[in-house]
């Protein structure tokens, strides 16, 4: 199979998110949406890192995690491949509209949402 191609969304240096969750979320979900179908090779962790403007251990780390999640397998000098996805259990699809649900009600923005989400996250 040849390189994928990833087509990540812009990085937002002003995030409190750093860049490699940025870009780990990003690539977990096109593999979970399939737009990463399994089979498909990464780019190397250097040509994404200057595609993407990042330090080279940035991705190494985004990869390294993907890994450990496994969505993704790294075969030496094969590459890095898409191992499949991984179904989003439904207790958190629930929780994810509830979220959104009781964000919309309280008046609060997806921005503002999204920052609750991430406090949650990092405790």
């Amino acid at each position: 199979m040849e390189l994928a191609r990833i087509d990540l969304d812009p990085l937002d240096p002003q995030s409190a998110t750093p860049p490699y969750e940025q870009v780990r979320v990003q690539v977990a979900a096109r593999i979970t949406d399939g737009r990463l179908p399994a089979g498909s090779r990464l780019p190397t962790v250097r040509a994404l890192a200057e595609e993407l403007g990042l330090a080279v251990n940035t991705v190494a780390r985004v990869y390294k995690e993907l890994e450990a999640d496994g969505l993704v397998a790294t075969e030496g000098r094969r590459g890095t491949r898409v191992t499949g996805t991984v179904a989003t259990p439904s207790a958190v699809r629930d929780a994810a509209e509830s979220l959104a649900l009781e964000a919309r009600r309280a008046g609060l923005t997806l921005a503002e949402a999204t920052r609750l989400l991430e406090q949650g996250w990092s405790r």
